[in-house]
């Protein structure tokens, strides 16, 4: 199936440059120069992965990522941000982009990003291998290793799933109580270390350490992770 990849970008070299490389894959193309028309875009034309700046005339990428989150339009969002503080980067996640790449950034690596956004966004998978002998199973809610059932509590594996689900991607604590716990209740973000703590004991030992620390915004799965809808 042929992606749609919608690119919202000011910088006119830059958003031709990656059209005319994107392209180039075989992907269905759209582009827009300011926020405002890139969010019309946005709501108009079904993408399969928006390539967000930060800085845009009119309405800026923050405003877009939270204008479409709020009308739960759940399109992958790779932001292009020119900020590498720590601060940029988990305001961003925290309002809903998918992952970033800092300006300026190689095509091999924002390349990489694209397909594994594009892969997670076309994935129906019910069942995640990783570390080597692990083995979560989303339908049956079970986790085992080397065929032996793992106890994990209703938060671990949910928190787990998520992490599988966006293998390589940072994400921050607010995000993952959000996804985990919701916002109804009153958690903090210590809430989220002690639960990825236990995690951790319950891990192969080559998994545990493929859950990583990400100073000033969260967590990663650095590990690899095989998916399958069996």
């Amino acid at each position: 199936m042929r992606a749609r990849i919608l690119i919202i970008e000011d910088d006119e070299s830059l958003r031709r440059g990656l059209g005319d490389h994107l392209a180039a894959q075989g992907w269905e193309i759209r582009a827009a120069s300011d926020g405002e028309n890139g969010l019309d875009l946005a709501f108009q034309w079904k993408a399969d992965l928006i390539l967000l700046d930060i800085m845009l005339p009119k309405v800026n990428g923050y405003e877009i990522c939270t204008a479409l989150r709020r009308e739960r339009i759940d399109t992958p969002i790779l932001m292009l941000t020119a900020k590498g503080q720590t601060e940029d980067v988990v305001r961003g996640l925290e309002l809903g982009a998918d992952d970033y790449v800092v300006k300026p950034f190689a095509l091999r690596e924002l390349m990489a990003r694209v397909h594994a956004l594009l892969r997670r966004r076309n994935s129906e998978a019910t069942r995640y291998h990783f570390g080597g002998n692990g083995l979560l199973d989303l339908e049956a809610r079970t986790f085992s290793c080397d065929g032996a059932k793992v106890d994990l509590t209703p938060k671990e594996f949910d928190l787990l799933a998520v992490f599988l689900r966006n293998a390589g991607r940072a994400l921050s604590r607010d995000r993952l109580i959000s996804d985990i716990w919701g916002h109804g209740l009153i958690v903090t973000t210590r809430s989220v270390d002690r639960c990825v703590k236990t995690l951790r004991t319950k891990l192969p030992e080559s998994a545990a350490r493929d859950l990583t620390s990400v100073r000033g915004v969260g967590y990663r799965w650095d590990g690899q992770v095989e998916a399958d809808d069996h």
